[in-house]
């Protein structure tokens, strides 16, 4: 039953979108996992903020059609509540973005007396996400810039694969997505040169219902590779709009001896060498006494 209900809102979310009109372009709006984002509604009215709901739609989740915030009031019946915030121009704030739970179609819409206002805004949420094999601790977010970063405590000649994963819901083919929006992924190195390049790295591509582009990067470590940065970059019709990067680092040896400073070494002989001095000068002292 709750099925059919949300095929029926879906349902009129359509026809209404045909009766009312959508807005000229669709946005398309790409974050990394674990960071803020900020969707905009570029129809706000004036005082938009209790006149404005938001809408959201995926149809690969267990709930297709959910509104977020109904007429300025959040609905606190999601789990992501916590997360939203209704900012004045109207605009949708979600912290912490997850790969699943985020990502889909956006539908802003005002309403005056009961009757909307304008044509819909719609946004498509894409979240980049990378995950590694062996697993290790995830991704933490970076505070300064579009891109996250993780390490992973691993160990030279040791396979290593890291899976680029962009998950998206446009209603259309993740080839249409390539294709008709110039959506890309790729793997870098820290200097920005494609890996792809290097005969060392082996890189494959896939999709599936969740995953519109996976793209993963498999190596075998090396003793240099410590410390060392791999970037997944996405870029939209040639402009780069997120990144993940992660580094490795490799654990110290359990065997390991801690190294002793040089000046260290000098007092410590120094400190013995005068002790001998002091015992040997006590011992002719004494026995001098003695005869």
């Amino acid at each position: 039953m709750a099925d059919k209900c949300d095929l029926c809102l879906l349902g009129l979310i359509i026809l209404s979108s045909l009766l009312t009109g959508i807005s000229g372009v669709d946005d398309h709006v790409f974050i990394s996992s674990g960071e803020n984002v900020h969707l905009s509604c570029n129809n706000a009215l004036s005082d938009c903020k209790s006149k404005t709901t938001w809408i959201y739609s995926n149809r690969f989740r267990h709930t297709v059609v959910v509104e977020l915030i109904k007429l300025g009031i959040k609905n606190k019946d999601t789990e992501r509540h916590e997360r939203l915030s209704l900012e004045s121009d109207c605009s949708l704030n979600i912290k912490n973005v997850t790969e699943e739970e985020d990502h889909g179609l956006y539908i802003c819409r005002q309403y005056v007396n009961d009757r909307q206002q304008g044509p819909d805004e719609r946004v498509f949420l894409h979240v980049l996400h990378v995950s590694v094999s062996p697993s290790s601790s995830s991704p933490s977010s970076s505070s300064s810039s579009s891109s996250s970063s993780s390490q992973t405590e691993i160990s030279p000649g040791r396979s290593v694969t890291l899976s680029c994963q962009l998950y998206s819901y446009t209603g259309l083919s993740c080839d249409d997505l390539v294709s008709s929006e110039g959506v890309e992924l790729v793997w870098v190195n820290q200097a920005g040169v494609d890996l792809k390049t290097d005969s060392r790295y082996q890189i494959l591509s896939s999709s599936d219902q969740y995953r519109c582009i996976n793209i993963t990067l498999t190596t075998t470590l090396l003793n240099e590779d410590d410390n060392r940065e791999w970037r997944c970059q996405l870029t939209h019709r040639n402009q780069l709009k997120t990144s993940v990067r992660y580094t490795v680092k490799y654990s110290a040896p359990a065997n390991s001896t801690t190294a002793v400073n040089p000046s260290t070494q000098v007092i410590v002989i120094s400190v013995a060498a005068v002790a001998v001095l002091l015992l040997a000068l006590l011992w002719l002292i004494c026995r001098r006494r003695a005869g």
